[in-house]
């Protein structure tokens, strides 16, 4: 009964609610160092990154791409406009600002973010800003462009990034393209009287700056990863989500860490929620003694490597008896049996290593919670835990969330203690002074050695007779028990092959021996859940 209560709070801890929600985000190129406005549209399933264009909603659209608009420069107010960028600094000149009610805005053609292409008749695609304030300042009265809305622009030509404001005029002296140009200005007018404004004609196509949607991820099996390729560097409020089929999302940038945080949390919650449907339905197909316990991405660390590659990708799943490490996620029953690495899970042990509070705070967690420090931490990433297993071996894990470290800890308590009592006893080979024992760890007895021909006993004691222990890390081990009856202390040594595997074993038989009789103690040595309340 204890252990169905226990597994029915571990499936409530990891069952999330899934999110929907929409905001406004960058799309970074960290070659270019370039980033333009996106909006994200999270749903259960799938982020969604759509891109801003100008679209015909009525009338006939003659050119996809290009608009062709006159406008009337006005006494008062001029084009209306105003522009960034420019051929010497690698962007085209884009307008920046469009003024209410002005000849710009009265077309119903014009946009923020339209690159001009044409000034009356002339291809300015090359041209230096100043070249374009020049031809579109003494153009005349009226002036053709020709333009297309530019998707992917550089978010810097469309935010006027302290622009100087509506009345300064930029007519003399050089411009700077990451400035507006006010060209809203009279210019080089030579009318005296108002001119009539500029406004759409009747049978021209109307047009609309909207959303649309232009990249699609599903999240189901999808990994986010915060840090630059290859590297222990943190991207600044900025991640990447990775679909299983391989498409990627780029580098999300949102302008607060808050945001970044709010957006890193719902897409990882969506995940998760995906992860568990997926274990659900997995388990449909298997027995009551195979189940999926929990499964998900983590960065693995390479050691012996150099530093371009200093962590992977890998997918880890708690599954029956096993412990499973792949490279990509199991999709069907027959990927299983292709798992880069299988552990029996009463031979592995979890440790977390590394749990930040905050920046400046690590040696303060290592202090009051008692994380090991069994690695080199030189590296920058927090969240890190590793599963060590037979013959001194290890993995060194990172995980991008605090939440998932502490499902990982609760998971693989879980399923080392179910696959405990399932076994109930694990027998290995081992030998003393040339005889040749088998030593069991027994759940119900404790530990027995006895004679691997005759069969005869030679000990037996209690898990709770086990006073200590100690090893040469090789491959033998003393025991020190306390009898019963003279309270002596008794050391029993042997010898085996894989000493680690049995020493993880004893480790794990105990711990479920007091959760079965304690659960509560179990949970309060959770350093990670003691984190997660914490906060």
């Amino acid at each position: 009964m204890g252990y169905e209560i226990f597994i029915f709070l571990n499936f409530c801890f990891c069952a999330l609610l899934s999110q929907t929600k929409t905001g406004i985000a960058l799309s970074y190129d960290e070659v270019s160092e370039n980033a333009y406005d996106i909006r994200l549209k999270l749903t259960k399933e799938v982020l969604t990154i759509q891109k801003q264009d100008v679209i015909c909603v009525s009338g006939s659209d003659h050119s996809a791409n290009h608009r062709t608009v006159t406008l009337r420069r006005q006494p008062v107010g001029g084009l209306g406009l105003s522009i960034k960028g420019g051929a010497e600094h690698k962007v085209p000149v884009v307008i920046s600002k469009i003024f209410k009610d002005q000849a710009a805005d009265q077309t119903g053609m014009l946009f923020i973010g339209d690159a001009i292409i044409q000034v009356n008749g002339i291809n300015v695609e090359s041209a230096t800003h100043e070249e374009v304030v020049h031809l579109l300042r003494n153009a005349g009265d009226e002036v053709t462009i020709t333009v297309q809305y530019l998707r992917e622009a550089p978010s810097f030509l469309k935010l006027p990034l302290g622009s100087p404001g509506p009345s300064s005029d930029h007519s003399s002296g050089a411009s700077s393209p990451l400035f507006d140009s006010g060209l809203h200005l009279n210019g080089n007018s030579t009318n005296t009287a108002p001119s009539s404004p500029s406004s759409p004609i009747a049978n021209e196509p109307k047009y609309e700056k909207r959303w649309l949607d232009t990249l699609s991820v599903p999240l189901s099996m999808a990994r986010i990863s915060r840090y630059k390729a290859g590297t222990d560097k943190l991207r600044s409020n900025a991640f990447e989500v990775l679909a299983l089929d391989g498409i990627s999302t780029g580098i999300l940038q949102f302008y607060t860490a808050q945001e970044s945080a709010d957006w890193l949390r719902a897409i990882s919650t969506n995940i998760s929620d995906l992860t568990l449907q997926n274990m659900k339905m997995a388990n449909k197909c298997c027995s009551p003694s195979d189940q999926v316990i929990h499964m998900g991405w983590v960065n693995e660390r390479l050691e012996g490597t150099d530093s371009s590659q200093l962590y992977k990708f890998k997918f880890l799943a708690l599954k029956g008896s096993s412990f499973y490490i792949f490279s990509t996620p199991p999709v069907s029953t027959l990927d299983w049996v292709r798992a880069e690495k299988i552990y029996n899970l009463c031979e592995v042990l979890f440790k977390i290593h590394k749990l930040w509070l905050a920046d400046d705070c690590w040696l303060q967690a290592n202090l009051y919670l008692g994380i090991h420090q069994d690695f080199d931490l030189e590296d920058q990433r927090p969240y890190c835990f590793s599963v060590m297993v037979g013959h001194g071996k290890s993995h060194y894990f990172n995980v991008e969330l605090g939440s998932e470290l502490a499902v990982w800890e609760k998971s693989f308590q879980r399923a080392i203690f179910l696959e405990v009592q399932r076994t109930g006893s694990k027998t290995y080979m081992c030998s003393w002074q040339g005889d040749t024992l088998c030593f069991t760890v027994d759940f119900a007895l404790g530990f027995t050695c006895f004679d691997s021909k005759t069969k005869n006993v030679l000990w037996r004691f209690k898990f709770s007779q086990l006073k200590g222990s100690s090893d040469d890390g090789k491959t033998r081990v003393k025991l020190l028990f306390q009898n019963l009856d003279t309270k002596q202390i008794e050391t029993k040594e042997l010898e085996f092959q894989d000493l680690t595997a049995v020493l993880h074993c004893i480790h794990s038989f105990i711990a479920a021996k007091v959760a079965s009789v304690d659960p509560v103690f179990i949970d309060s040595q959770s350093i990670a859940r003691k984190y997660m309340y914490s906060n």
